[in-house]
């Protein structure tokens, strides 16, 4: 029988995932992880109604400083550095399947389980990332940086199925949070006001500075350059001519560089901390389709690694708004071949 820990957010995807492991008869346990100290907002409550209602053990790990260090630390310095990140996916990489795989060790258990639409396959020996059959759903994106190690001992029940299949199987089993909303913010801002949360955090004031074309002709003043990100067009607060958008963010001179909307598209792109999932890092350039954000579309191109985990992304077509700090993820079909963070 596999001992199979359930990571459990106090939502309605990872509570039918862990029924579904228990439904396979896997000796279970469900846990949580406490991110922000003494957990006020009630997920942690409704992950261990889940548990009890499922007959399992359940315990809370406090990552609090984990979280801290490896996902908000990381998001200040990227847009500190002018990067617009994805803390989803550090969050990932360091604490669920991390962190967590250190308490699996630790009190030997086999798996972990998680609520995302994902799925993994194992072919030639190699364990395959592949997107959830519910597209609208998928989350392969934010999951890119799994290593064959960590595939090998993860599963993703819902892999399979959609979203209100979930909710009816957590509505038969009277889970609580059957019709519990589901989260469109990162944890840390829930209102979605970045650039106030860093303020906060780190107790400074981002300087006001300069909109400028590439020209270097002044067009007005920005509110700190934290504030924006590349493609935007809303919020500038400018009176101009024709529609400009954010091109670069010049962090020397404290300038904001704007553009027109067709000057916004390039071909190519670097990326670093690149991790190959589907096949070893390949000798030479191979085809693959990428994404250069969550919910984008995948697009036609050619990958060319350029050292031991960095690649170089040549799309077929010019693409919009390349941002530094997000993930590049390359697919063939739907498994997922690699990835990493676009410099």
């Amino acid at each position: 029988m596999a001992r199979t820990m359930i990571a459990m957010s106090g939502g309605v995807d990872s509570a039918v995932a862990a029924y579904l492991c228990r439904q396979s008869g896997d000796s279970c346990m469900g846990m949580t992880m406490q991110l922000f100290g003494k957990d006020a907002s009630g997920d942690v409550e409704d992950a261990r109604n889940v548990a009890d209602r499922l007959g399992m053990p359940f315990r809370v790990f406090d990552f609090s400083d984990a979280f801290r260090c490896h996902v908000i630390d990381r998001f200040v310095a990227a847009y500190e550095r002018g990067e617009t990140p994805n803390p989803c996916i550090d969050c990932n990489r360091y604490l669920k399947f991390g962190l967590i795989f250190q308490q699996i060790d630790a009190l030997g258990y086999d798996y972990v389980a998680t609520g995302h639409y994902a799925r993994i396959e194992e072919a030639n020996g190699r364990f395959l990332l592949k997107k959830g059959l519910d597209e609208s759903k998928d989350q392969s994106y934010v999951l890119y940086s799994l290593t064959q190690a960590q595939l090998s001992r993860t599963r993703f029940p819902l892999g399979g199925m959609t979203k209100e299949e979930v909710r009816a199987i957590a509505e038969e089993q009277g889970f609580l949070n059957a019709r519990k909303r589901d989260s469109q913010d990162i944890c840390f801002v829930p209102d979605g006001d970045y650039a106030a949360f860093l303020e906060r955090y780190t107790g400074k004031t981002y300087p006001i500075g300069t909109f400028q074309d590439a020209n270097g002709t002044v067009l007005g003043t920005h509110k700190g350059i934290v504030r924006y990100t590349i493609g935007q067009r809303k919020g500038l607060g400018l009176a101009l001519p024709c529609p400009m958008y954010v091109k670069e963010k010049d962090l020397e001179h404290n300038a904001v560089i704007l553009c027109r909307n067709e000057e916004l598209f390039s071909t190519s792109l670097e990326a670093r901390d690149f991790n190959w999932s589907a096949l070893d890092c390949p000798a030479g350039s191979l085809r693959c389709e990428a994404k250069i954000r969550y919910k984008h579309a995948q697009q036609p191109a050619t990958v060319t690694p350029t050292g031991p985990d960095m690649a170089h992304v040549d799309f077929d077509t010019p693409q919009r708004a390349i941002c530094k700090g997000q993930a590049v993820v390359l697919y063939d079909g739907d498994t997922v071949l690699g990835g990493g963070t676009i410099v």
